[in-house]
Order: C-alpha cells, then structure tokens, then sequence
C-alpha cells in the first residue's frame, strides 16, 4: 500500500470515529491524499470538477426532489392516502395495506425513501394511530414500506447508477416496476398475516359512488407517474426532463385543480430543495473526489483480483454483492455508497456476464434495505421523529419486515427476468 493511499484510508476511517459529517470527511480525507501523492491540488479539483459538470443527467435529481416537496406540500399526498384506503382499506388490518399501497402509489412520483417517510410518513403513521394500530408496527411498516420509494420508477439512486455505468435510464426504471410491486405485495401478505394474529381492526367499507368520487379526486395526481413514465419509454422526453415535466405538472394540479399550494407554500417548497440539493450536492461532490482516488490508485482492479482469486462464479458473486451493499446501506449514505463503491464491482460484474440493468435494481435494493436496518437505519430515525415513538420497540417490529424484503432480494437476485422481462419485453 503506497503511503498516500494509507494517508487517505486513514483519515477515511477518522471520519467514523471523530463522528465528522461523512461529505467535508471525504473531501477532507482526498484533498490529504492529493497533498501525499504531491499533485497539484488545483488541477485536481478541476478535474474532478470538469467530470461532475458534463454528467447532466444529474439535473434530475433536483427536479425529483422538487417534485416530491410540491406533492408532501399540497394536498396531494391526502388524495393519494383516501384513494388507497377505498381500494384496500376495508381488509383485517386495512390501514396497514393503505401504508404500503399508498407508498408505491407516491413511489411513482418521487423516487425517494426518505420523502415517502418524511412526508407521507407522517399521514400514514397518524391514520394508524388514530385507528387503534400501536405506534411501533405503525412506525415500522411506515419505514418498510418506504423503500419501496427508489425501486419502482422514478429513482433518484437509479439516475446515479445509470450516469455511473452507461445503462439506459428507461430500461433501469423499467427493471424496477415489477419489483416494487412484488415488494409491496410481499409486505401486504405479512400485514395480513399479523394482523389476523393481533387481529387488528377492518377499515371502513366504501360504497361505489364513495369509490368512484375518491378516484377521479385522486386522478391528476395518479397521472403523475403515468406521463412521467410514459414521456421516459417513448422517447419524448429523456429522464431530465421527465423531471420537470413531473415538476411542472406537480405545480399545475397543485394550483389550478387542487388550489393547495399557495406563495408561502411555493416558497417553502424552494426552500427545502434547495437545502436537499445543497446537501446532496456535497455529498456527490466529496463521492467524486473519493472517486478519483479510488481511479489513481486502481482499487478496482485490487478488489476484482482478490475476489476472482476466490470465485468466478456469478451466482457467487451476487452473494457476495448482496453482503457488500447491504453492510454498505446500514452505515453510509446511499448517494456515497453508489459513486464510490459500484465502480469498484462493474468491471468485474461485467466480467463475469451479469447484466448491468439487473446489477442496478439488486444494488438498490439492497441499499434501500440497508436504510431500514439497525443500527443507524436512517427511515428508522425519520419514523421515530416524527412519531415520537422510542426506537427499541420500531426496531423490534421491523425485523420481520427486513426479512420480507430479503426474501424478495434474493428472488430478484437469482432469478434475473423478474427484473428483465419488462425492460426486455420493451427494448428488443
């Protein structure tokens, strides 16, 4: 190991254990090991820099995140519960499926786990409540219903793995629609289960005209991840501006049909944007430089020599995968996790034959599973404060629920087309 490279990791582990925020840690931890290696710390910067800029595809990510604060500011996120509620809500256990249901409904037009859980969260845990659910399962099945956020299409991480290893955005949200269907299902099986076991209360029945009113309520916002999608497959539009066009839509509804997004609103909407891209923007600025590093001194080529020193098989190699990311999800940030550790596996995934869409949705996955896990599973924190319910007892109910979705990982996993067929069936 060159004395640069021990001069980074070095500083890479302080980062832990001084507890410093992960994003000025990196850059702290590679701008020493440009000092070490004794370049130019300018030309670097500009470097990286020059590679961050031409990647524009990241433009989505604000106009995601932008769309998800118009949609938890209006009364959107309302019309979307009560249609979910009319669907499933009169079942054992009902308010449980309208959680889930009406995670993969807003999943379709934010492609974030944390705005599900910090916006509609806050909804669902309180109908919860208010129907005689306790406060850990509600908290727990808030939180595991969430990640269902960045694998059913849009996705935010998606847009990161896309510009990280040259798939088509459009066949990556595509391999994510049967997934996050299947997660959802594989949830509301194990709500129906428990809830026959604790047995938690029936929701109220709807008559057809209540059904009929709720619908056509709910539907321009319903539209949202329809045209959105729609604009991405035919090629109308490219992801960019898929985005704001899900933005200005948002905006349009939220106005004119919906009159629930006032000056004061708009501006808080700007406001929190701002502030998560500002955020995240560091995040994958400090992730490049991290990067860059990891380039120079060719670790890529390091990890792919010490695990085909071990296996050459694929099927290997995915567990192997499955282990890395998901460790990787309990303690990282997801936008981290991808640009510095996937480059590290798609040369050697490439290598074997797997394919990179279905590479991307497994990662994810595990990602998004790995928020949801103790000890620093970030949805169980942002469940917990706005609940105001201990963690003890959210991490207790969430143990089955993290093994739901490992189940589902690993169907994903070895069996590829359940990923596959719809972007195959799409893009012969």
């Amino acid at each position: 190991m060159s004395v640069p490279l021990f001069v980074f990791i070095l500083f890479f582990i302080a980062i832990f254990i001084f507890r410093i925020p992960i994003s000025l840690g990196m850059i702290a931890a590679s701008i020493f090991y440009v000092l070490a290696k004794g370049l130019d710390l300018g030309m670097v910067a500009e470097k990286i820099l020059s590679n961050l800029y031409a990647k524009d595809i990241l433009l989505a990510v604000p106009l995601f995140i932008f769309t998800a604060n118009v949609m938890n500011t209006s009364k959107v996120t309302n019309l979307i519960f009560e249609f979910a509620n009319t669907l499933v809500g009169r079942w054992r256990g009902g308010m449980g499926h309208v959680n889930v249901l009406a995670s993969l409904i807003f999943s379709g037009m934010t492609g974030s786990a944390v705005a599900d859980a910090s916006g509609l969260g806050v909804m669902e845990i309180q109908a919860m409540r208010e129907a005689g659910y306790d406060d850990d399962f509600s908290c727990a099945i808030t939180a595991a219903s969430a990640t269902i956020g960045p694998i059913f299409p849009p996705s935010i991480p998606m847009v990161f793995y896309a510009m990280l290893s040259g798939t088509s955005i459009g066949s990556l949200f595509m391999a994510g629609m049967t997934p996050g269907v299947i997660m959802a299902i594989a949830l509301m099986l194990y709500i129906a289960a428990i809830a026959g076991k604790r047995k938690y209360p029936y929701g109220p029945k709807y008559t057809t005209k209540q059904f009929l009113l709720n619908t056509l309520r709910a539907l321009p916002a319903l539209l949202t991840p329809v045209i959105l999608l729609i604009g991405i497959y035919t090629g109308i539009v490219t992801p960019t501006e898929a985005g704001a066009l899900a933005a200005f839509y948002g905006i349009l509804i939220s106005v004119t049909i919906y009159r629930s997004l006032g000056p004061k609103d708009m501006v808080k909407v700007l406001v929190d944007t701002v502030k998560a891209t500002g955020s995240l923007s560091l995040i994958v600025g400090a992730a490049y430089a991290v990067a860059y590093v990891v380039a120079v001194e060719h670790i890529a080529d390091m990890v792919a020599s010490i695990i085909l020193s071990f296996t050459q098989n694929k099927y290997v190699l995915l567990l192997v995968i499955n282990i890395l990311f998901f460790i990787l999800g309990m303690f990282i940030d997801t936008s981290t996790i991808t640009l510095v550790f996937i480059p590290m596996v798609l040369p050697l995934a490439q290598q074997l034959g797997i394919d990179l869409v279905h590479l991307g949705v497994v990662i994810v996955l595990n990602m998004m599973i790995g928020l949801l896990t103790p000890p620093f599973g970030v949805l169980l924190f942002i469940t917990s404060g706005i609940s105001g319910t201990p963690l003890r007892g959210i991490i207790r109910e969430t143990w089955p629920m993290i093994g739901v979705l490992v189940v589902v990982l690993l169907l994903i996993t070895y069996v590829p087309e359940v990923a596959l067929w719809v972007p195959h069936t799409f893009f012969k």
